[in-house]
């Protein structure tokens, strides 16, 4: 695989100046039955809001007790880690479609509003890296695009 650097990065590399790259997103999942959200890592926190099992929230820093979270809207909270596991559900960020296949031209079976919880039933394969098959709570099977989801 070809990798492409921005030219900033390349020339910095190159001068030997100390370039940050930024890490790829970690993404976990609720695994309690309903979590609580808090505005900072302790239980006398602030408490913002209770989570549902299977929401995915972006992992910002770990302590030993304590994560801190970035949830779909942006926001920053933390969560206890004992009720975080991993990543089995997404999240849509807009209405996605859901095609019979991997590919835009193949059927549409289906769509699904904004924040409506699907369940992957396989991760994105090699040849199609764009595309995720979900289940939808109804039994419904299909693929949906990587960019019309929040969690993987």
């Amino acid at each position: 695989m070809k990798i492409v650097r921005p030219l900033a990065l390349s020339l910095g590399l190159l001068l030997g100046l100390s370039v940050t790259i930024p890490a790829l997103a970690e993404f976990r999942a609720v695994q309690s039955p309903a979590a609580i959200l808090y505005d900072g890592p302790s239980k006398q926190a602030k408490k913002l809001y209770v989570a549902p099992r299977g929401m995915p929230i972006e992992v910002l820093s770990i302590l030993p007790l304590w994560i801190k979270i970035r949830d779909q809207s942006g926001d920053v909270l933390w969560i206890e880690r004992s009720d975080l596991g991993p990543v089995k559900s997404v999240l849509t960020v807009a209405v996605a479609n859901i095609y019979q296949t991997a590919l835009e031209t193949s059927p549409l079976l289906f769509q699904v509003e904004r924040g409506v919880l699907l369940e992957i039933t396989e991760a994105p394969a090699p040849s199609t890296p764009a595309w995720v098959k979900v289940k939808h709570a109804d039994g419904s099977y299909g693929y949906v695009k990587l960019a019309e989801i929040y969690g993987l």
